[in-house]
């Protein structure tokens, strides 16, 4: 302990390494027995320290003994007890040396490695520096190395073969995973089973994508730049300046890609099972992705308890696409009637904005903190696209005129989340945790269709003018206790939610309000219950049940049509309605000296499940989309909300360190799946087995002869998808192997070469099989081809560095102002 004498307190924070002053380290002193010798806990003085580590504490009240604590980021917690004695008015208590953290991780020297994944009961977290074969590229990149994480051909994710809810710093955003560069990402958040704490809209998960954001004092910073190929460019840089109350922030960003990439269609069209005739279609597409990103922002130190933050992000780019299909259609003898040439053209255009006010306010009482945020999105974004459809008899002369069609669009959209968060401890072994959140999205499109005939333009009925506001207002409780071993918390979300859609050319409206009336308000609570047993310092047992809502997005719920493949459209359906789902789980979470074991049991039984279901088109369909080169056998992907999809699953992840150097981390994830469905009495239930397995390996040569092959660190991932069953039919087995290297060097190891190969076979596709009664189609298509990237990194930083001319004084006598 610390002897205290006199009315006033002062002394200096230092950094116990280099003996440097410590600036906007946080002091604070409690009151632990008053003059009356009565116990108590109390705040009574708090401040950061000056630039040079000082701090000073006036008119402190009359006290037995105080406690001093001090905190600062990147330095260990100290703490002392003050005793009070007659000696003086002043009490100078010196230089008070503090500990730098070895677990946390400078931007410009790295005292410890954090683990590439980090288990815990209710998330796993994964450092996204450690996913070397991610280096350059975007956010899908990241969540195709994450486990249990699966991402299809058209960029959506997938956790435990459910869509998640994907959020950006813990709030929902309007940008693609391809619009998030991967190098602004520090780390990514999977929780599989959301407490009445998260939206009731994420049942099937949430993945929080945490982007870097540094408060070290000082200027710090980190550039990077890469190439590669197909097409492949990237650079970054981050910057972050922190001195006395304030912390600014800002990070820019360019990503390009291309490639080509091949698919194939293989169908056979039947009636009362008999095969009419085939239809084959071999595709090329070449795509070139490109887009910029800049993101900075504030951070305001108030005072030792209230910080006020701002963030802005801005996101532009252009993705184009041209692609060239060559078409069979031959007989029930396999026997050529006539062929077909499609070759069209695409771009789109996008400008996204994103700002964010944030307030935190920590209370005296430890735990004890109130939060706020408005998060606000807006946007806006074109396309257009060239169709030319040619047809062609065996012997090379026409079938039928050519088929031009010319596609234009437009789109606006705005996304408001206001949210308030408070969270009050009793004691050490309880909190009670109350929150409301209100989320209103705004979306208006225009894309016109038009028939090109010697150079005259006819509007076809595909053009599509819509919008639609979705307005989700919610609420939660939740209360936990520590009762020795056993722990608990109960929650209770509710949501009034509200989906109101237009086609603006017909005046057409669709949509939902749920809950629809009093007798339906079970639609709009959903409860939450997880009980743990600790066995032990390094094990436990947890068991979950949570209740959860998945709401039919627009593009399920519009019946526009899309026709960007002749023969395999897509259409929304606007009797959709939610669907519900009770999930239940029991986790055994094992660590020892080498590594760290999860084990999960989970079933989910989801009420009107949303599934896909596909049907040739009618005849008064084709008659209305035949001037824009459908084909007459095409077949309409639309939704609809099935009676139920159970799954039973296991999930088995293993993080092992064989040595200093070496580790892996194997995951297996097995799955059982029904699917219960009827269409106008129209059985299509289908039930099977599926698993997927995961293995990365991570050797880092921690001591070489030569100072070539020393701090060269290797990555190896390998995953393996088996088929999954659909209403009807399944998707198709798909596996892929992805390698990286990296090398430090320099002085404290700031710069790094990493060179990483993604998809290394050349073998990670999409594949699915439809079985119905009129048809059987297998076909497969391609996001991405294999590439290779060389990336380079420096970061660099200043402790001393000062935002004003004049250099503070960090030596010499105290101020004592």
């Amino acid at each position: 302990s610390l002897r205290m004498n006199g009315i006033r307190i002062v002394g200096r924070v230092l950094d116990s390494r280099t003996g440097r002053g410590i600036e906007a380290a946080s002091v604070q002193l409690h009151v632990i027995m008053n003059g009356n010798g009565l116990l108590r806990d109390s705040l009574v003085a708090g401040m950061f320290t000056r630039n040079n580590g000082d701090f000073s504490f006036d008119n402190v009240p009359a006290a037995d003994s105080l406690r001093l604590s001090i905190s600062g980021i990147g330095y260990k917690d100290w703490q002392r007890t003050v005793v009070q004695d007659e000696a003086g008015p002043v009490t100078d208590l010196g230089n008070i040396g503090i500990e730098p953290d070895a677990q946390v991780l400078s931007n410009v020297v790295i005292t410890a490695q954090r683990p590439a994944m980090e288990m815990g009961i209710d998330r796993r977290t994964f450092s996204v520096e450690r996913s070397l074969v991610s280096t350059g590229g975007t956010a899908l990149d990241v969540m195709r190395n994450i486990p249990s994480v699966s991402v299809d051909v058209d960029g959506n994710v997938q956790l435990r073969s459910t869509q998640p809810q994907i959020f950006v710093d813990g709030r929902p955003t309007i940008l693609t995973l391809d619009q998030i560069p991967a190098d602004q990402i520090e780390r990514v958040e999977l929780i599989t089973n959301p407490s009445a704490k998260f939206d009731a809209a994420s049942s099937g998960g949430i993945i929080n994508i945490i982007m870097k954001r540094n408060r070290r004092m000082g200027l710090n910073g980190i550039v990077s730049a890469g190439a590669g190929h197909p097409g492949i460019l990237n650079g970054n840089l981050t910057l972050n300046a922190r001195q006395g109350k304030f912390n600014l922030f800002a990070s820019g960003g360019y990503n390009q890609t291309g490639g080509r990439a091949r698919g194939k269609t293989l169908r056979q069209n039947k009636k009362n099972g008999i095969i009419e005739n085939y239809f084959n279609q071999y595709s090329t597409n070449e795509n070139k992705r490109r887009f910029g990103s800049a993101r900075f922002g504030l951070d305001y130190f108030a005072s030792v308890r209230t910080t006020l933050s701002f963030t802005q992000n801005i996101t532009g780019g252009k993705f184009g696409n041209e692609e060239e299909q060559d078409q069979e259609y031959l007989n029930s003898l396999g026997v050529a009637e006539r062929f077909g040439k499609r070759q069209a053209e695409s771009s789109s255009r996008f400008n996204r904005y994103n700002s964010q006010f944030n307030y935190s306010h920590k209370f005296p009482e430890q735990g004890k903190e109130l939060t706020g945020n408005i998060n606000y999105s807006y946007g806006k974004g074109s396309d257009a696209a060239s169709i030319l459809n040619s047809f062609f008899f065996p012997n090379g002369t026409p079938y039928s005129t050519p088929a031009r069609v010319r596609n234009e669009g437009r789109n606006d959209n705005d996304q408001l989340t206001i949210q308030i968060d408070f969270t009050d401890p009793h004691g050490e072994n309880s909190k009670t945790e109350f929150g409301l959140r209100t989320n209103i999205t705004d979306q208006r499109s225009y894309f016109s269709s038009f028939s090109v005939d010697n150079g005259q333009e006819t509007l076809l009925p595909l053009s599509n003018n819509y919008a639609y506001k979705e307005t989700v207002h919610a609420g939660y409780f939740s209360y936990s206790n520590k009762i020795r071993l056993f722990s608990y918390q109960a929650g209770l979300r509710a949501e009034v939610s509200e989906f109101e859609g237009e086609l603006l050319d017909s005046a057409k409206t669709f949509g939902y309000r749920y809950p629809q009336g009093f007798r339906r308000l079970m639609d709009a609570l959903f409860p939450s219950l997880f009980l743990t047993r600790e066995l032990g310092e390094d094990a436990q047992l947890q068991v979950n049940y949570t209740r959860r809502i998945r709401r039919p997005n627009f593009w399920q719920l519009n019946p526009f049509i899309d026709i960007n493949d002749p023969v395999n459209l897509r259409q929304g359906n606007p009797e959709l309605r939610p669907e519900f789902i009770n999930s239940f789980e029991f986790n055994y979470d094992q660590r020892y000296d080498k590594g760290s074991f999860l084990g999960v049991l989970y079933y989910r039984n989801n009420i009107g499940d949303i599934t896909r279901y596909s049907d040739t088109i009618s005849a008064a369909q084709y008659q209305q989309l035949n001037n824009a080169a459908i084909d007459p056998n095409a077949i309409l992907n639309t939704f609809i909300n099935a009676s139920s999809t159970n799954r039973l699953g296991a999930e088995l992840t293993l993080q092992h360190r064989f040595s200093e150097g070496f580790d892996i981390v194997p995951t297996i994830d097995l799955q059982y799946r029904k699917v219960n469905a009827d269409v106008g009495g129209l059985q299509l239930s289908n039930q099977g087995f599926t698993y997927e397995g995961q293995l990365t390996l991570n050797y880092r040569i921690t001591s070489s002869a030569h100072a070539l092959f020393k701090d060269l660190a290797f990555q190896l991932m390998g995953e393996y998808e088996s088929r999954e069953v659909t209403a009807q039919g399944r998707n198709a087995p798909q596996h892929r192997v992805d390698f990286a290297l990296r090398k430090d060097f320099g002085k404290d190891k700031k710069a790094s070469f990493t060179f990483n190969i993604n998809d290394v076979f050349n073998s990670y596709r999409f594949g699915n099989i439809f079985d119905t009664e009129t048809f059987y189609q297998e076909s497969y298509r391609r996001r991405n081809v294999r590439s290779f990237r060389l990336n380079f990194t420096y970061k660099f930083g200043k402790e001393n560095f000062s935002l004003t001319r004049r250099q503070e004084d960090r030596g010499g006598d105290r101020d004592d102002d």
